[in-house]
């Protein structure tokens, strides 16, 4: 393992430094290889490690390739690490949002073009006064993604869709058994909304933070009740 961990840290430098960019070709085995000073064994599980987090791409026939190395693209392992986390830990997970989206939709009121702003005009509108759980959930989802693409900043967009899936079956408890969530969620949603397209960054900020604090607050109690009564669910 230290042998290919060091095959590791050499093509990760290569790309660092500027040697390999996004999209390049590797040399051939035998050549990368020797220029780094390993075997051909340990280059191969190199490649293997590095192809699993989406760095490198083997293209059977054709060689390896430096992939796009989008942001998007090497979160996606991470999102997969945390959707094998137990309910327990989405309080954790939603403590991590309480940093992120407040900032997101602060950014977001200060660069989000006018057609963005317009298309989550239209998702909130579509969706009506008395959805479903079901559409409310999509409309969540969507809306979230929407706000920090918005923010301009694709890596804090990455990571925010990254979170989606270990918090998304606690927005499904919240919207089966709190009565006012659906209403609360649309009027927080169109608050966030409406400083973002007034270009006010704190209040879109405060707006982002009470919605997800209000959320995370849920969770905490009902994981109390489930501490108390662990027979229940």
């Amino acid at each position: 393992m230290a042998v290919t961990d060091a095959a590791i840290d050499r093509i990760k430098q290569m790309i660092v430094s500027g040697e390999l960019r996004p999209g390049d070709r590797l040399p051939r085995e035998a050549d990368l290889a020797a220029r780094l000073g390993l075997s051909r064994n340990s280059l191969r599980e190199a490649v293997k490690a590095l192809a699993l987090i989406r760095v490198l791409e083997v293209r059977q026939g054709d060689g390896t390739y430096v992939t796009s190395l989008d942001p998007a693209l090497l979160m996606e392992n991470i999102g997969f690490v945390l959707d094998l986390h137990q309910d327990a830990s989405v309080l954790e997970f939603f403590e991590v949002r309480r940093i992120l989206e407040p900032a997101a939709a602060e950014r977001a009121a200060l660069r989000m073009p006018d057609e963005e702003i317009a298309a989550v005009h239209k998702l909130l509108d579509d969706l009506g006064p008395d959805p479903s759980v079901a559409d409310l959930l999509d409309s969540d989802v969507e809306f979230h993604r929407l706000i920090a693409v918005g923010s301009g900043n694709r890596a804090l967009a990455s990571i925010i869709d990254s979170l989606r899936q270990p918090t998304y079956r606690a927005r499904i408890w919240r919207g089966l058994t709190q009565t006012d969530a659906v209403a609360r969620t649309l009027a927080e949603h169109r608050a966030i909304l409406t400083a973002i397209e007034a270009h006010e960054p704190e209040v879109a900020r405060s707006w982002a933070t009470v919605h997800i604090v209000g959320v995370e607050r849920w969770i905490q109690e009902a994981v109390d009740l489930e501490d108390v009564h662990p027979s229940r669910g």
